[in-house]
């Protein structure tokens, strides 16, 4: 595996630009730019609102600067509220180039693309100068998600990730597993992983937010999906959703935008600090998966059962699926078989060495099953969590 330095050490396994809209207002411009290209390292995504957050700006300012980002080209329309040229001086003091288009100061849409098009095709040319070094696993930040979960996922994709990360973790990489909230009642096995008293009270906290938060929201993230897949209580779905995070120890419990700072695994919080204020949750992957990227993550493990075909901006995902008659029906969007062990009595050995080759090929540039097809979702769901506090979050 290769890997592209930047410029603060830390190591890529992508190399992309990114055309990053400051509302929505801005979108059909970054849009237009991106897909002239059409090619997998030109990527559009943005902030939408109008409104400005906190999250929001931490969230797409940790996008732009991840490792795998070579190159930015920001479009505003000229009179929102999202900090622009805050954002621009962050990309341009991580060492990237970056460009600011204000489209009410250039000439609206056509002019705009014009001129966007014209500096990513220069950014294109100078970043393919970024130099590449050999990596391995401790050099990466891998995380995990689940969605579209049934009866099989607690007994194979998930614990196959669960061995995988074992073995990810013998090796100095950093892993996180998220959905605080579809763990409740997996407290206890937690707390007695956690690698420290700390680790076990950040632990007790995130997850007694997490069931009241629930609790006044009067739902969880149980869905009619997961019971027609055959999964039949909360309790079910948190096991098996569980099995994911491996046997190793808990190190800490972090957030979103927070980047690990040291190898081990961790729990990403991902339920809201404070009073519901923004309808969460809303049950979407798309937007934890971001969360994943935006903490940091080179690649995303994503296990499916019932079957999804997300992908994502940035980082490759790398689809697990449960299932083997959802396989058979979905073969072109998953890279990994895990239903073999129902089908063909393959052990969660055998599958957890088909992910860490999987990862091995994508890290090495080989392209995920989401990426050839040209998926890259992205939603960023409204949030706030209390930063100041968080550093007692990581043991």
């Amino acid at each position: 595996m290769q890997g592209y330095i930047r410029p603060d050490g830390s190591v890529g396994i992508r190399n992309s630009v990114q055309v990053i809209f400051m509302v929505e207002c801005a979108s059909h411009v970054a849009k237009n730019i991106a897909e002239s290209f059409q090619r997998p390292d030109v990527q559009f995504f943005g902030f939408s609102g109008c409104y400005p957050s906190d999250y929001g700006y931490r969230l797409v300012k940790n996008l732009a600067t991840h490792s795998n980002v070579g190159a930015v080209l920001i479009v505003s329309l000229g009179c929102e509220n999202f900090d622009r040229d805050g954002l621009a001086r962050e990309v341009k003091a991580s060492g990237r180039p970056c460009h600011l288009l204000v489209i009410q100061e250039n000439g609206g849409t056509l002019e705009t693309t014009k001129r966007g098009k014209a500096l990513v095709a220069d950014m294109l040319e100078e970043i393919a100068r970024v130099p590449r070094r050999e990596i391995d696993f401790s050099d990466l930040i891998i995380g995990t998600i689940c969605g579209g979960s049934d009866g099989t996922s607690g007994i194979t994709g998930n614990p196959a990730v669960g061995r995988a990360f074992d073995y990810l973790l013998t090796q100095g990489a950093r892993c996180m597993f998220e959905e605080s909230g579809e763990l409740i009642g997996c407290e206890d096995h937690m707390m007695a992983r956690a690698a420290s008293e700390t680790a076990r009270e950040q632990i007790d906290l995130a997850m007694r937010k997490a069931k009241r938060y629930y609790s006044i929201m009067g739902l969880g993230s149980f869905s009619n999906g997961n019971a027609v897949g055959g999964l039949t209580t909360q309790e079910e779905k948190s096991l098996g959703a569980y099995t994911k995070s491996g046997d190793s120890p808990i190190n800490g419990v972090i957030l979103p935008t927070e980047v690990p700072p040291r190898p081990g695994l961790y729990l990403m919080d991902v339920v809201p600090d404070g009073e519901p204020r923004f309808g969460y949750p809303n049950i979407n992957d798309t937007s934890e998966i971001i969360e994943l990227i935006a903490t940091g993550c080179h690649v995303i493990l994503f296990t499916t059962g019932r079957g999804s075909v997300v992908g994502s901006v940035i980082s490759p995902v790398i689809k697990i699926c449960n299932n083997p008659q959802t396989y058979r029906n979905l073969s072109d969007d998953m890279d990994v078989n895990a239903g073999r062990i129902i089908s063909e009595g393959a052990s969660l050995d055998d599958v957890a060495q088909d992910i860490l080759h999987c990862i091995r090929a994508v890290a090495g540039q080989e392209l995920s099953c989401s990426e050839r097809l040209g998926h890259s979702e992205f939603v960023l769901t409204y949030k706030a969590f209390d930063y100041e506090k968080s550093g007692c979050r990581i043991a």
